[in-house]
């Protein structure tokens, strides 16, 4: 069951990626249009961006110490809007996976309530018939008890 959710899963994930390419596209024409957008909201992730990157890369070379240079504005607004257009896929696509995963729980949790709506029937049923079971016991001892008090016919 798991092999065949793969693909599905998959697939699912290449469309919500599909679909969510032209928000992103949008938002990130827009960030390039509006200075405030541009300044405030592209800038500052993509300048974190660079300088993390940066340090890594000059310490898995071995380069400590060193000062990394700002990304100049265009070239930061265009890492920014990229950074933008991927968060709003991955958010996208993290809130399908939430959707699906709350779908399936409820699924569960319908199914374990059906389960134990069946469990509790059977229960009746099954105190039913062991009051059943009691009843029809007493009435044979009961028969048993009149055909033992009836005398025998004798043989002449």
């Amino acid at each position: 069951m798991v092999v065949g959710a793969f693909p599905i899963a998959k697939l699912l994930y290449l469309g919500v990626r599909q679909m969510g390419k032209p928000v992103a596209n949008r938002i990130k024409a827009g960030a390039r249009r509006s200075e405030f957008f541009k300044t405030y909201i592209c800038l500052p992730p993509a300048q974190i961006y660079h300088w993390v990157e940066m340090r890594t890369k000059m310490r898995i070379m071995g380069f400590r110490g060193s000062t990394i240079k700002p990304l100049n504005e265009d070239a930061a607004a265009e890492l920014g809007a990229e950074l933008l257009g991927e968060a709003i896929i991955f958010i996208i696509g993290g809130g399908c996976m939430l959707l699906e995963y709350s779908r399936q729980a409820a699924n569960a949790r319908h199914k374990e309530e059906e389960q134990n709506e069946t469990i509790i029937s059977l229960q009746t049923q099954l105190g039913e018939l062991a009051l059943t079971t009691e009843t029809l016991d007493a009435q044979l001892r009961e028969m048993n008890r009149l055909l033992l008090s009836y005398p025998l016919p004798t043989k002449k």
